[in-house]
């Protein structure tokens, strides 16, 4: 390379004009990462987003001091053996290579937040670390999403002919004057370095968070505009260390919330059988019958069976998830336990011990058993069915049937909803059944005999739920053949909602709308309510149906229950969505940014926030009693009835 194509600077200049360079690769990666995702941040203008931009210099600092410190020290180290050609060489691979990861992580959000709706965390490690498929899950993700491929490349070809154009002028002598000013300005990096990461200066600036995005932003889902999805890893590596908090006395938060149910049904225990069947990404967005608004009244949706039986069943018009994981799902709707700033099976309360539905059915004499078709281990859910009571597990391992493996999550759910049927059927009654589904998951494929047979739709996942509707005929149909048919109680919902089509779905509401339905061949119970539910309502519904007369502990209310007090929780890092009536309110334990009439404003339009202080006052009061109940019950290993 000749002299005139290069910049030439000190070693100090050099890191410099890098760390500049990284910033401004940084913010291309924030405007890439908002156009890829701009559906689902509604109401974002030029003069809020260059706001966003400008915040999240802070953020993008922190992470690149993070991901450069090695770097950082290897130029900055008083000492002349810096400037050596062979040091200098490793030294611009540590430099090409460490940032190559973080381009990585930012361009996998451009794709994966659509799925999760939050900023890529620190569990993810923990989260995929049994997936015995990684290596078939990247290839489909790179085939997908080929154009991030493309961006990576560019952008470090590009790293490195900038890398390359700069030149270090290496000092003609190194006195000891030269030595103590090196030295110091060593020190003088080191702390500008503490500084960085931590966000600011002053003592009483504790080290920045992912909710000190909010600084940045009008809405809350917009912080994840203002992050970076390398910062979001390494803040969040290791567990969250929930605090205690003391809003309420003793007496005020029973009052206002109290997870302790006292059954008060005096009628004798149904032993009914239960068999819950879990979706995957089953958002309400895909069911016809609960979308008879939606295109003027045309709006077919790609469930016909479930379309059907949600005619013969017991259902709401407002239900949800309580987070966007799968991850999330299982404690929620086995336990009644929901996700409260990262998944709960993977905190350091997971060790807890907790109500369940199998333990608490299995002192009625119920045989339980839990049903997925992933290999063993993965998600976790193995494990979590040990802690959680089941008597017996059944993945892909217990299937040991290879050709109906789709080649990267699991048993297709076909075959494998038929392997539950009857399996479920050798149990001795009164039993407990679970099913999680694993075919609508990306990268969205079918069954080579079923091409073309289900409408594709507006979303690649509507034609494997058609397939996976199709399924669930199946099973519907072996089932009731059998003779514990008649004697069960079905409960269909989904693990979470997922990518989405229509506006109505692309809100902070609606994008945890999923199907929450009760079915009892056996009985009378069919209907429609407006009832607000969730997934951790689904535990005390069923034990109080079943007349279950003993106390017990489960953070949601039962469905079926006259009482509309009730309240709906969403979690998403820092940031809640709490439901309760017809208000959705939006922001932090303390501080509310979003008060939304749900009724009359179901896009989110016309933010009500400090013009109804009553109506949020009230809802803020009782988050803040959810979250006192929640911490401190977690923090003591309170989660059961002494």
């Amino acid at each position: 390379m000749s002299a005139n194509k290069t910049f030439k600077t000190n070693i100090y200049g050099k890191v410099l004009y890098l760390f500049i360079i990284l910033l401004l690769v940084y913010a291309l990666l924030r405007l890439g990462f908002y156009w890829s995702n701009r559906s689902l941040f509604p109401g974002v203008d030029t003069s809020s987003l260059l706001t966003m931009m400008l915040g999240g210099v802070k953020f993008d600092i922190a992470a690149l001091i993070y991901i450069n410190s090695l770097y950082i020290l290897t130029q900055s180290i008083p000492f002349t053996f810096r400037y050596k050609q062979l040091y200098q060489n490793v030294s611009k691979w540590i430099f090409i290579i460490t940032n190559t990861v973080g381009i990585i992580l930012n361009l996998i959000d451009f794709g994966y937040y659509k799925f999760t709706l939050k900023r890529t965390t620190g569990t993810i490690f923990q989260q995929f670390s049994n997936e015995e498929n990684m290596l078939k899950l990247s290839i489909d993700f790179l085939v997908d999403y080929w154009y991030l491929l493309i961006a990576l490349v560019l952008l470090v070809v590009l790293l490195h002919w900038l890398y390359n154009h700069i030149e270090i002028v290496k000092p003609v002598r190194f006195r000891t004057a030269q030595y103590l000013v090196h030295s110091a300005l060593f020190v003088v990096i080191v702390l500008l370095s503490i500084v960085g990461v931590r966000g600011g200066w002053r003592h009483s600036t504790r080290p920045i968070t992912l909710n000190n995005a909010g600084d940045f932003v009008e809405r809350p889902e917009q912080m994840y505009i203002v992050l970076n999805t390398p910062f979001s890893i390494i803040r969040t590596l290791g567990s969250v260390d929930l605090k205690p908090v003391e809003y309420f006395t003793e007496s005020e938060l029973s009052e206002i919330y109290n997870p302790i149910h006292q059954p008060s049904n005096t009628e004798e225990f149904k032993p009914l059988n239960i068999v819950l069947l879990i979706i995957e990404s089953l958002g309400k967005e895909h069911i016809g019958t609960l979308n008879k608004d939606l295109d003027n009244g045309k709006y077919k949706g790609y469930t016909p069976f479930l379309d059907s039986l949600i005619t013969e069943s017991y259902t709401f018009t407002r239900t949800f998830a309580n987070g966007r994981k799968s991850i999330d799902a299982l404690p929620a709707i086995i336990s009644g336990v929901p996700s409260i700033k990262e998944p709960y099976v993977l905190s350091i309360y997971s060790g807890n011990k907790i109500n369940s539905l199998p333990s608490i059915l299995k002192g009625k004499g119920y045989e339980t058993a839990f049903f997925h078709g992933a290999p063993n281990g993965s998600m976790g859910f193995s494990a979590y069915a040990k802690l959680a009571g089941f008597d017996h597990y059944f993945g892909k391992n217990e299937y040991n049937n290879n050709k109906d493996f789709d080649g990267i999550w699991g048993i297709w759910d076909e075959p494998f909803l038929q392997y539950v049927a009857n399996e479920t059927g050798t149990l001795k009654e009164p039993f407990l059944s679970a099913f999680f589904s694993l075919s609508s998951h990306h990268p969205f494929q079918v069954p080579d005999q079923y091409a073309g047979k289900f409408p594709k739709g507006n979303l690649p996942v509507q034609e494997v739920i058609g397939y996976t509707d199709l399924a669930l005929r199946k099973f519907f149909e072996t089932a009731k053949e059998q003779s514990w048919y008649d004697r069960t109680l079905f409960v269909l919902c989904a693990d979470h909602a997922t990518v989405s089509y229509y506006p109505e779905y692309q809100t902070p509401l609606g994008a945890y709308s999923i199907p929450i339905v009760f079915y009892y061949p056996g009985g009378e119970l069919k209907g429609m309510s407006d009832k607000l539910v969730q997934q951790i309502d689904i535990m005390p519904t069923v034990l109080n149906f079943l007349n279950y007369e003993k106390p017990y502990f489960a953070f949601g209310f039962d469905a079926f229950s006259s009482d509309t007090t009730n309240f709906v929780v969403n979690n998403n890092g820092s940031a809640f969505s709490f439901i309760q009536g017809d208000y959705l309110l939006i922001g932090d334990i303390d501080h509310s940014t979003g008060l939304f009439n749900i009724k009359q404003d179901p896009l989110l339009k016309n933010n009500l926030i400090r013009k109804h202080k009553g109506t949020q006052d009230s809802l803020q009061r009782h988050l803040q009693a959810f979250i006192q109940q929640y911490n401190n019950r977690m923090i003591n290993n309170n989660l059961t009835v002494h």
